[in-house]
C-alpha cells in the first residue's frame, strides 16, 4: 500500500486531503528520524549537565512552574500530567477527526524540537496505520496551553490507559495493546508535556473544515448556476466589465466560473421580462467571491499551523537552548475558524434565499414547484428546513475567539477558545452541505418547468447525474429521504466532475 512519507518539507492541506481520501499509511523519512534522535539526545545531555529549571521537564506545571521535581520523579511527573489532564467530556469526536489529530501530532513532533524519543513518534504512527484510535471527547480544551484535555486522552493510549477504538471496536487501551502485540510506554522527561502541549485538536477541526470549504465553495457556484437558469435569470450581472470595476480577485473569478458553467445554455440568453434579478442571484459573484477570499486566507493559516511546532518548551540543539514560550496558544486558529464559519454560513444563507425565490410562484414557475399546489405541498417544507439550518448557522457563528476564562490560578489568564471555534465551524460545514443539497433538489425541479429548453451542457450533465439519485417530484412523498439522497449525491461526486476547467 502506498505510504505518505513525512519529511522536513512543508505539508499542504492538499497533502492532508490526499492522505485522508486515499486512506494512505504514513511514515517518516530517515532525515526526520535523525532530527528526532538529535533533539532527544541533546535534552538528555542537558539534564545531566545542569541544575537549571526547565518548565515541565524538571518543574511542575502551570502555576506550579517554580516547583523543582527530583530527577528520580521525572517519569512519575510525566505520567501524573497525563492522567490528571485527561478530563475530556461530552460525546466522542468522530473517528476521522481522531485520525487527523494523530497525523498532526506526528507532524509536529517530527521536527525534533520537542525532545521526545523516536520510539514515541513511531508508536503514534503505528496507532494511525493500524487504526488503533484513542477515544477523545468533545469538550475540555481552552485552546491556550495547548488542547490539554483532548491530547491527554491521546497520551493515555500510549501508556496503556483509557479507551481506544481498535478497528471500529471500543475497548480498553490495555486490550488494544494486547491485540497490537505491544507494551505500554513509560513516558520520559518532557514527553508527556510535548504530547499535551499543542494545537492539534483545534487544528484538526479547522483543517478539516478548510478542506471541506473548497468543495462547498465549488458546489455553491455549480448549484447556483443551475438555480440561475431554473429562475430564468440574466447573464448581465456576470459581465467581466462590472467586475473589472471592482477588482476583488475572487469576485471576478466567481463571475467567470458561473458563465463558464452556463456556456451553451439556451435559457440564459433568452428573453427576460424582469429588469433585474433578486440579490440572491444577481450578487452571487460578490457573496460567493467574498467567501472564497476568506476560505483562501484560512487555508494559509491552517497550513502554517500544520508546519509548526506548538508544544512548550522548544529544544534547540544547534544553538544550545531550551526556550519556553507560548506557541501552544491557538489564537490564530480561533480567529480563522470563526472567520471561516461566517464565510461558509453566508454561502448557506444565500443558498436558502435562492430556494425561497424558486418556490415562491414567480417567473412562470408554479408555487412550491408542484402542479397540484393545495393538494400537494411540493417543496414548501424543504425551505423551512433550509431556513432552520441557515438560522442555526447564524447562532454557530457567534465568535468563540472573543471569549476567555482565566484558568490555572491566573497563570493562564488569556485563552483562545480555538477548540470551541473549531467545533462550531465543523457543524457549519455539515449544515451548509445540507443546505446546498436542498437547493440542488429545488433547482433541479425548477429546471423541469423550463423544458423543452435546455441549460448548458455542464448543467445538463450535472442535472442528469442527480436525477439518478432523486427523481422528478410529481406528487408529495417523504422529502427527508430525497434530502438524504441529495446529500449522498454530493458526497459520491466531486464538483470538479461537472465544472468546466475546474
Amino acid at each position: 500500500m502506498e505510504q505518505f512519507i513525512i519529511t522536513k518539507e512543508e505539508m499542504t492541506a492538499a497533502d492532508v486531503r490526499r492522505i485522508v481520501e486515499q486512506n494512505l499509511k504514513i511514515g517518516i523519512s530517515s532525515e526526520v528520524e535523525s532530527d528526532i534522535k538529535k533533539g532527544r539526545a541533546y535534552l538528555e545531555k542537558k539534564l545531566k549537565e545542569t541544575d537549571t529549571l526547565y518548565y515541565g521537564i524538571n518543574t511542575g506545571f502551570g502555576s506550579l512552574c517554580n516547583v523543582r521535581i527530583d530527577e528520580t520523579e521525572i517519569e512519575n511527573l510525566q505520567r501524573n500530567l497525563v492522567v490528571s489532564h485527561a478530563c475530556g467530556t461530552g460525546d466522542e469526536i468522530p473517528k476521522e477527526m481522531t485520525r487527523l489529530i494523530l497525523l498532526l501530532k506526528i507532524r509536529s513532533l517530527a521536527y525534533g524540537f520537542s525532545g521526545v524519543r523516536l520510539l514515541l513518534v513511531k508508536r503514534l504512527i503505528q496507532f494511525y496505520n493500524e487504526d488503533a484510535l484513542p477515544v477523545i471527547f468533545k469538550y475540555g480544551s481552552l485552546g491556550a496551553s495547548g488542547d490539554l484535555a483532548p491530547l491527554a486522552h491521546v497520551s493515555l493510549a500510549l501508556i496503556g490507559e483509557g479507551e481506544m477504538d481498535f478497528h471500529g471496536e471500543r475497548m480498553s487501551a490495555e486490550k488494544a495493546h494486547q491485540k497490537l502485540g505491544i507494551q505500554p510506554l513509560v513516558l520520559q522527561s518532557k514527553e508527556g508535556l510535548a504530547l499535551l502541549n499543542g494545537t492539534q485538536f483545534s487544528l484538526a477541526f479547522a483543517l478539516w473544515s478548510s478542506i471541506q470549504s473548497n468543495r462547498l465553495s465549488q458546489y455553491s457556484d455549480l448549484i447556483a448556476s443551475l438555480s440561475l437558469d431554473a429562475f430564468n435569470c440574466k447573464a448581465e450581472p456576470f459581465d467581466h466589465r462590472i467586475h473589472d470595476n471592482r477588482p476583488h480577485t475572487w469576485q471576478g473569478f466567481t463571475a467567470k466560473r458561473v458563465l463558464s458553467i452556463l456556456k451553451g445554455s439556451e435559457i440564459l440568453p433568452g428573453e427576460k421580462t424582469d429588469v433585474q434579478d433578486p440579490y440572491a442571484f444577481r450578487c452571487i459573484p460578490q457573496v460567493h467571491g467574498a467567501s472564497k477570499s476568506t476560505i483562501d486566507y484560512v487555508r494559509t493559516v491552517v497550513e502554517t499551523e500544520l508546519n509548526s511546532i506548538t508544544d512548550n518548551p522548544n529544544i534547540f540543539p544547534d544553538s544550545d537552548a531550551i526556550l519556553s514560550g507560548g506557541n501552544f496558544h491557538a489564537q490564530p486558529l480561533a480567529l480563522a475558524s470563526d472567520f471561516l464559519a461566517i464565510a461558509l454560513s453566508e454561502l448557506g444563507s444565500i443558498s436558502e434565499r435562492r430556494v425561497y425565490q424558486l418556490i415562491s410562484g414567480k417567473r412562470n414557475l408554479p408555487g412550491f414547484l408542484t402542479e397540484g399546489a393545495g393538494l400537494h405541498s411540493g417543496f414548501m417544507i424543504p425551505q423551512y428546513t433550509a431556513a432552520s439550518l441557515a438560522s442555526a448557522n447564524k447562532q454557530l457563528c457567534t465568535p468563540a475567539s472573543v471569549d476567555s476564562i482565566v484558568s490555572c490560578n491566573g497563570q493562564e489568564d488569556h485563552v483562545s477558545m480555538a477548540a470551541n471555534a473549531g467545533r462550531q465551524v465543523f457543524e457549519v460545514v455539515k449544515n451548509v452541505n445540507s443546505l446546498l443539497a436542498i437547493e440542488l433538489m429545488v433547482a433541479a425541479q425548477g429546471l423541469e418547468f423550463r423544458r423543452p429548453a435546455k441549460s448548458s451542457p455542464a448543467i445538463e450533465a450535472f442535472h442528469s447525474a442527480f436525477r439518478k439519485y432523486v427523481p422528478v417530484l410529481e406528487g408529495d412523498r417523504i422529502m427527508s429521504k430525497d434530502m438524504k439522497l441529495a446529500e449522498k449525491f454530493l458526497d459520491d461526486h466531486s464538483p470538479e466532475d461537472f465544472i468546466p476547467n475546474a
